[in-house]
């Protein structure tokens, strides 16, 4: 497909992707745009010149759960319609152009959904595997690790668009040679490298979701960044696992790719072994081919890629995760976020987080300039990068990013 619009060959956001997402444009309310190239077009404009039939105030809304709860059906007849009418060389769209088409260096980008849940799984091999060494050398994994999908509920208060600065957490931390905990600003500032998944149906309580329409249940899917204060998790995670090492913030990318648009970036899920309990099992290729590369930005603007991973690798598709959590009939609402846990892979280069990257600090990351990084420094800007790319098409996320500032 060819566009009449000038696209850069390399963009993320080609004619195969069309992703939905919140902008503003200077003191005006955000509403609901899509991005092509280097433009946001205003698709509350567009209903307004008679080009989209949807009810009022669905696209002048700050976020997307009433554009979602419209269902897939129609969402996808829209994206397809914008899909259609940027081929055409007699579109519609041409004479709205100067209306409805923004810079994207003129726009200010929000938090795509409100979110009403947030669930975290832990669903790579690879991931849980080099944690559990540190800990278990000698049997890593946990024993329900390759049996179930785990997750725990983070906190939805605390999710913010990519560009928001990252405070410094501060938290009880106990170091290995005093018998009693301190208080202070977290040493070991981390990322973790994941895929959020955006519900885009409300599911009914008491009722469970099955392999098999599972992806229904899903409107598409954004970067998330679990970032993480690995001394204080240490500390409270027993017994009941993450709480204030997780909570004070996570990050999304704004745009979110719908489903249909990675279609054609579907991949067999890795080898299950033992097999899954039957509620588990699936059918057909449910693991997508994103790749993810990890930036570092120092303060004095040197940047630098200290991890490349996929999203290929997870042991545990979303098809599953979303069967395991509902099978017990825990609902799920629209804009509620599902993500998928560290993503990282085989090679030592594909962690996804410093914790692995440099075994729990004790081997820093060592960059060009002769600097090293442990875990995060206050002034570090971390940004991860996702796309797909095969046969000539090309889909991208964008980026999530987020600077760390001081605690306050």
């Amino acid at each position: 497909m060819n566009s009449w619009l000038n696209i850069p060959a390399d963009s993320d956001f080609s004619i195969h992707n069309l992703p939905f997402g919140i902008f503003s444009i200077g003191k005006n309310s955000p509403r609901v745009g899509v991005r092509i190239g280097d433009f946001v077009i205003d698709l509350e404009q567009l209903r307004k010149f008679g080009l989209l039939e949807v009810p009022r105030n669905i696209f002048n809304q700050t976020h997307l759960n009433a554009f979602i709860n419209l269902g897939k059906k129609k969402t996808t007849a829209i994206r397809l319609e914008l899909q259609e009418w940027l081929i055409q060389e007699k579109s519609p769209l041409k004479r709205y152009f100067n209306q409805a088409f923004y810079p994207i260096e003129s726009v200010t980008m929000h938090l795509p959904v409100k979110v009403g849940d947030y669930t975290d799984f832990y669903s790579s091999l690879e991931h849980a595997t080099n944690v559990g060494k540190m800990f278990r050398p000698d049997n890593p994994l946990v024993a329900n690790w390759k049996h179930i999908p785990i997750a725990y509920h983070g906190r939805a208060s605390s999710i913010v668009v990519s560009g928001t600065p990252i405070i410094r957490p501060k938290g009880q931390i106990k170091s290995a040679d005093s018998p009693i905990p301190f208080f202070s600003p977290t040493k070991e500032m981390d990322f973790e490298v994941e895929i959020g998944a955006i519900v885009g149906k409300n599911s009914i309580l008491g009722e469970s979701i099955s392999t098999e329409d599972a992806e229904s249940y899903v409107f598409g899917l954004v970067l998330f960044n679990d970032w993480s204060a690995r001394d204080i998790q240490r500390w409270e995670y027993q017994p009941l696992g993450p709480f204030l090492g997780k909570n004070f913030a996570s990050s999304i990318s704004p745009w979110v790719v719908t489903l249909e648009a990675l279609e054609h970036f579907r991949t067999e899920t890795p080898l299950q072994e033992p097999k899954p309990l039957p509620y588990l099992a699936f059918e057909g290729k449910k693991n997508f081919d994103i790749a993810l590369d990890v930036h570092l930005s120092l303060p004095n603007n040197q940047s630098y890629i200290i991890s490349r991973t996929n999203f290929k690798y997870m042991y545990w598709n979303l098809a599953q995760q979303i069967a395991h959590h509902t099978m017990n009939g825990c609902n799920l609402k629209i804009g509620d976020i599902l993500a998928s846990g560290t993503i990282s892979g085989p090679m030592p280069n594909s962690n996804g987080c410093l914790l692995e990257l440099t075994l729990g600090g004790k081997q820093p990351v060592m960059l060009d300039n002769g600097q090293q990084r442990g875990f995060l420094e206050d002034g570090d800007t971390l940004a991860i990068k996702g796309y797909c790319e095969k046969d000539g098409i090309r889909i991208g996320f964008g980026e999530v990013s987020g600077k760390i500032v001081a605690s306050r």
